[in-house]
């Protein structure tokens, strides 16, 4: 899917386009390519005189080699997005391309992107600028805006996976935690755990980036200012995922606490019925050693008798134990 976006009255509008002759009829700054075909990628090509390398969206590139500047003037930078999916949560690489000048449409500069399926940045981006005139004004915002946005979208992730850990520490600081409760417990604190790994991660690469787009002089003072704010915005949320992180530590060693309650509880009732059947066990040896003279045939008492001092003997450490509170 090919699309350009273009500003008209401080707005950015998007425009899709399914030919060559279409992509002639606009001067775009932003020209976004979600999981191009190879005929898209030659009329980039035709159009712009850009070539797209076949390498822009590969995962074991070397961080080193993520960040820089072609002898063009050409910028790349190649950062990843969050997609906060329940069922699936991951990252997306996004390969930039900034050609600040572009000499033949005589047009000052175009932000290309390319990556393999929709960001949510992207679609918060393209809404808040239709809604914010003059939010925009050349290629170089639109990268430092989708920074931006990214870093919201964090923060956004972030408040969310805050409300559900309260409603986590309800369930534990509850006090009656079952063995299938606490199940669910571990499993959501596992997936809020892998979430804000992930969060921290894409905040360190956001934060690379927008730093390499400082030393790289090719911001104004404007500009400048704006991605110290981002840099300000990501730096906030890192105390938050640590908090998040002693929150989670927390909350799982209480639940594991919970657990190995519920398992004493199970061994506590095995061990008072070991202690009591101690004493019955040795009234019956003794009664069943006596082989020379048979009690119930020299007693006729001889079998309630002993079986009453069994059960009397059993009785004594369970009322001691009721009477400790171990029973309980």
């Amino acid at each position: 899917m090919l699309n350009v976006f273009t500003l008209a009255n401080g707005r950015l509008f998007q425009e899709e386009i399914e030919s060559l002759e279409a992509l002639a009829r606009f001067k775009p700054i932003w020209v976004d390519l979600e999981a191009p075909t190879l005929e898209e990628r030659r009329w980039v090509k035709q159009h712009f005189g850009l070539s797209i390398p076949e390498d822009a969206m590969d995962d074991d590139i070397e961080e080193s080699a993520r960040f820089f500047e072609e002898d063009n003037g050409e910028l790349h930078v190649r950062s990843d997005f969050l997609i906060d999916d329940p069922d699936d949560p991951r990252a997306i690489r996004v390969a930039f391309i900034l050609n600040e000048h572009n000499d033949k449409l005589k047009s000052q500069g175009v932000l290309f992107s390319i990556h393999d399926e929709d960001v949510p940045v992207f679609r918060l981006l393209r809404m808040r600028a239709r809604r914010m005139p003059g939010l925009i004004e050349n290629a170089k915002d639109v990268l430092l805006m989708l920074f931006d946005a990214d870093a919201e979208y964090c923060a956004d992730t972030l408040e969310d996976i805050y409300d559900d850990l309260e409603t986590v520490s309800r369930q534990v600081l509850a006090g009656d935690v079952t063995d299938n409760k606490a199940g669910e417990v571990l499993s959501a604190i596992a997936r809020h755990e892998d979430m804000s790994g992930r969060i921290r991660r894409n905040v360190m690469d956001t934060r690379r980036a927008v730093s390499f787009m400082m030393r790289s002089r090719m911001l104004s003072t404007e500009q400048f200012e704006d991605a110290r704010q981002i840099l300000r915005d990501l730096d906030s949320l890192d105390s938050h995922t640590a908090f998040l992180f002693d929150k989670i530590n927390f909350l799982m060693d209480a639940t594991v606490g919970f657990i190995n309650i519920n398992q004493n509880k199970i061994i506590k009732i095995f061990s008072v019925a070991s202690v009591a059947l101690l004493p019955p066990t040795l009234v019956a040896s003794l009664y069943g050693m006596n082989f020379r003279f048979m009690p119930e045939l020299e007693w006729r008492g001889g079998y309630p008798f002993a079986l009453t001092l069994m059960v009397l003997s059993a009785l004594i450490p369970v009322l001691y134990f009721r009477k400790r509170g171990w029973l309980r």
